[in-house]
């Protein structure tokens, strides 16, 4: 069995990293599901969730090659703007789509909301984390000297 040393970046937020790609790929399935109704209904709107589909593959396939700082971001980038959308179909609308307002109880829009606030979260703790862990890890330039 292999031993795992938390300080050591190759190991570091690896069941972070595994939550990540998973809900990133339950996003992208999510948002796959809904995008023919959502071309057909208001294009822009389409266009939008192809984007956070791809986005949503690129960022977990980076993670899965690595405790990438870009990927990281990206994920986190993907999951907040989508709930920012979310939010905002529920309460103004948007341009030409404001059949949504007010239904904040529909199934799939709940599941989404659900994931990507995890995805969000777990991409801020690793982004905030991997800065303690990696300044912990970097040798101190100051070292003092003692003098007999």
């Amino acid at each position: 069995m292999a031993n795992i040393n938390p300080m050591n970046p190759h190991h570091e937020h690896t069941v972070a990293r595994a939550s990540a790609i998973v809900g990133l790929a339950a996003i992208a399935l999510i948002h796959l599901l809904e995008l023919q109704g959502k071309l057909k209904e208001v294009p822009y709107l389409g266009v939008g969730y192809i984007v956070l589909i791809v986005a949503s593959v690129i960022s977990g396939a980076l993670l899965l090659h690595s405790n990438s700082k870009n990927g990281w971001r990206l994920a986190g980038l993907a999951a907040g703007a989508t709930l920012i959308g979310f939010t905002l179909t529920r309460t103004t609308g948007l341009p030409n789509s404001t059949d949504d307002i007010g239904n904040w109880l529909e199934p799939m829009g709940l599941a989404s909301i659900f994931i990507e606030g995890i995805v969000a979260a777990v991409a801020a703790y690793a982004l905030t984390t991997r800065r303690v862990v990696l300044s912990a890890a970097r040798p101190s330039t100051n070292r003092t000297v003692q003098v007999a």
